[in-house]
């Protein structure tokens, strides 16, 4: 099992998915990765060898931005916002959609379940 960047990546997965288990890195960065260093993309991540899983870990830990220091990283640019008082920010604060959904409607996963009138429920 490879380890790269604090996650344990799964063996049997083709190296271009598994590498998406790494926050951070998604279809079309695991394909820039793996082309620079020249692995092929059908190759299982228990078939890499030694010097390739250090290659990969070389390459990710120097060129890419990834797991806790991304993490920590949206979350200060989200601070920010809030703390400049725009637009995104005090949507952020108030748990709702800051990409323009509609809210009259739908968006229960952003504010939560309903808790409005008890109509319909028996005592």
């Amino acid at each position: 099992m490879a380890h790269i960047a604090g996650v344990d990546l799964p063996k049997n997965k083709r190296v271009v998915i598994g590498l998406t288990y790494i926050y951070g890195i998604g279809r079309s960065v695991s394909e820039e990765i793996i082309s620079k260093a020249n692995i092929d993309a059908s190759k299982r991540i228990k078939d890499l060898s030694v010097e390739e899983e250090k290659l990969l870990r070389d390459i990710i830990q120097n060129e890419y931005v990834v797991e806790g220091e991304l993490r920590t990283k949206v979350a200060l640019d989200i601070k920010r916002l809030m703390e400049i008082g725009c637009y995104r920010g005090n949507r952020h604060k108030k748990s709702m959609p800051c990409h323009g959904q509609r809210t009259h409607t739908n968006a229960r996963t952003r504010r939560g379940r309903r808790r409005g009138s008890m109509v319909g429920k028996k005592k």
